[in-house]
């Protein structure tokens, strides 16, 4: 399973990189890295249709434990998802922006 840093994240996020958001809805909604699209860990397995599309997909939680989860789920499928280690709370960490507001 790939892994990348929040940095890493970021770069890839600039080239047009897609980015799902493993938390809960009350961590998503309370602040996530702009653009992520949410799928609770739970749902994963109803939802492998939102990890696949052109590139790879990033995966993203609060610490990078439960993506990592989502990640060796969605590999058995051949479906091609990075982890992000460090999660939103390295990204915060980082100095980078995170929004608020609803699912998407």
């Amino acid at each position: 399973m790939k892994e990348v840093s929040v940095d890493e994240l970021a770069e890839a996020l600039a080239a047009g990189a897609r980015l799902v958001d493993v938390r809960e809805l009350d961590e998503y909604v309370g602040g996530h890295v702009a653009g992520a699209v949410h799928v609770p860990l739970a749902t994963v397995p109803d939802n492998t249709e939102a990890f696949v599309g052109e590139g790879p997909c990033y995966v993203i939680c609060a610490l990078g434990g439960r993506s990592m989860r989502a990640c060796q789920y969605l590999a058995q499928y051949d479906i091609e998802a990075i982890n992000v280690a460090g999660g939103t709370q390295g990204w915060i960490n980082s100095g980078r922006p995170v929004v608020g507001g609803t699912a998407s």
